[in-house]
């Protein structure tokens, strides 16, 4: 019920629509729902003759965990063997494809036990294997002068996503665009999406992905979010460090006020790239 009420347009739905939904009697729906009610993980609201009902937005975070898919386990051998004979095609003359492999399984790994991305372990890791081995292309190989910035925060679900969806929206190619977390969270906050979406922000296929070496090497800008000393150092690199309050577990108002706050620096630091 709670994973319906989410999904539903405008995250709202009637006893009417999950009845149905579920295949249950309205009587049912509601007696639910009032339990959901009485713990304080959805509201009522009266429109008319309809009673809709939504999640509480400060437990929102918490909801979307809850309603999560279980871990689907790792992919497969055939998987990680497509995802390596795709990427070596498409980095041929600049990587080996022993390199690419390599990238693919370490990656995969990575994901799969401090992130907990199983869910779409396959399409994350190629995604991730792409964006590293971009990095490494810019440090090691290739050179550039699109300037690059990478926004570093602790779980890379809130603050360096917004961060990252806005100077990307602003920037568009003008500015190559990664993150990373210290500690990864399962996927980013619902909150960050909805407070991005109200101003026209798309979020993109992101999702929290682990700091690594390379990114830091390849960017020209690091800023950093409320993750301390674990980030590298690296000489010639500019960094900054944002004091921002974590969204995480904060109600909507609070993350606009984040999102606007981070709106205002991402604008200043594009004026300076």
């Amino acid at each position: 019920m709670l994973r319906l009420i989410l999904d539903a347009d405008g995250g709202r739905a009637s006893v009417t629509r999950l009845a149905e939904a579920l295949g249950v009697t309205q009587p049912t729906a509601s007696h639910h729902l009032k339990v959901l009610l009485g713990d304080r993980l959805v509201r009522r609201e009266q429109v008319g003759r309809t009673a809709w009902y939504s999640v509480e937005p400060d437990q929102v975070d918490r909801v979307s965990e809850l309603v999560s898919e279980p871990d689907a386990g790792l992919a497969d051998e055939a998987v990680l063997d497509r995802i390596s004979t795709d990427l070596a095609q498409r980095f041929a003359g600049t990587f080996a494809p022993e390199t690419v492999d390599r990238y693919v399984r370490e990656s995969h790994q990575m994901l799969a036990e401090r992130s907990h991305l199983a869910q779409h372990l396959a399409s994350a890791t190629s995604q991730f294997v792409a964006e590293r081995l971009d990095a490494l292309a810019k440090v090691d190989v290739v050179g550039g002068e699109t300037p690059e910035v990478l926004f570093v925060c602790v779980q890379n679900a809130g603050r360096s996503q917004l961060a990252a969806a806005l100077l990307k929206h602003l920037a568009g190619d003008r500015v190559r665009v990664r993150t990373a977390g210290s500690e990864p969270a399962r996927s980013v906050r619902a909150t960050v999406v909805t407070a991005l979406d109200e101003i026209g922000v798309p979020l993109g296929g992101e999702f929290p992905k682990p700091l690594t070496d390379e990114v830091v090497r390849a960017a020209d800008v690091v800023v950093t979010m409320g993750c301390g000393d674990a980030c590298p150092i690296y000489p010639g690199r500019r960094y900054l460090d944002w004091e921002l309050d974590d969204p995480a577990g904060l109600p909507l108002s609070r993350v606009r006020e984040i999102r606007d706050d981070i709106e205002v620096r991402v604008r200043e630091l594009l004026a300076t790239l």
